[in-house]
């Protein structure tokens, strides 16, 4: 079991660990990061499939790319998105993976 005290040496940790989550506590946010986990993603494609404006989308994505949520890369005249890096992914995939399990109906 993992266990972190807050002491004056993490707080920072801290302070940007919280501040991660209420990036991807947004759920448009959310949503253009789970867009980027299967691999890069133009932001147009983003936009089209969760239907929303591409200047959205690029908003959120510059946020998501300061937050190292997402990275970027150009291939000509366009910017594929992607998650930053396996830790993101991880935590996402973990993340899906427990919402998905079934509640056996034992509190603990």
């Amino acid at each position: 079991m993992l266990t972190m005290k807050p002491s004056p040496d993490n707080d920072a940790s801290i302070a940007q660990l919280a501040d991660l989550f209420h990036l991807l506590g947004d759920p448009t946010r959310l949503r253009i990061v789970l867009s980027c986990l299967a691999g890069p993603i133009a932001v147009g494609d983003i936009a089209a499939g969760l239907q929303l404006s591409s200047s959205l989308v690029s908003h959120h994505l510059r946020l998501l790319r300061a937050a190292r949520i997402v990275k970027a890369e150009r291939q000509g005249k366009q910017v594929f998105y992607s998650t930053a890096d396996a830790h993101i992914s991880g935590v996402l995939t973990d993340m899906l993976d427990h919402i998905a399990e079934p509640t056996n109906g034992i509190d603990p």
